[in-house]
């Protein structure tokens, strides 16, 4: 089962950088039960993992190599594959007219990146088409901010 084109303007073209690794799988399971998704992620590696197969709903998919994928037309790619990978491949994607979530801390510093943490500042997040990069802070970070969001707003 390989990603297919979008058929219409209710699909949504995804992708997973890093999909063969620990989180990238676990994004790959989360995906599998939304609705929203129609069509298979597109999941991509390193030249090393390339050709792997990882379940996905009813059938698998095979891994491609991020150098040579076909990146035209994707929507919305999770990037979980370290800083390195997310500074070369990130504005790429963005270019080509994806939102990039980034879980690296590659764009976490970055005065033109929204740093997001969904529950507290998703408002950053623009809601049009055309791409770009949204950072997520650590997960540690993340557990903290939403209590502490409450709190803010309170006081």
């Amino acid at each position: 089962m390989q990603p297919t084109p979008a058929k219409d303007s209710t699909t949504m073209r995804t992708a997973i950088l890093g999909a063969s690794g620990l989180v990238g799988r676990t994004m790959l399971r989360l995906l599998e039960r939304q609705p929203w998704l129609e069509q298979p992620p597109l999941l991509l590696t390193s030249a090393r993992s390339a050709g792997q197969r990882l379940p996905f709903r009813d059938g698998d998919l095979e891994c491609q190599d991020v150098a040579t994928a076909a990146l035209d037309g994707l929507e919305l790619a999770l990037f979980s594959a370290g800083g390195g990978t997310s500074r070369r491949w990130a504005p790429e994607f963005a270019a080509r007219g994806a939102w990039v979530v980034d879980n690296s801390s590659a764009w976490r510093r970055h005065d033109e990146v929204p740093l997001v943490v969904p529950e507290v500042n998703g408002h950053l997040v623009s809601r049009g088409p055309g791409g770009g990069i949204i950072a997520n802070p650590n997960c540690s970070t993340i557990q903290i901010a939403v209590p502490c969001a409450v709190l803010h707003r309170l006081a």
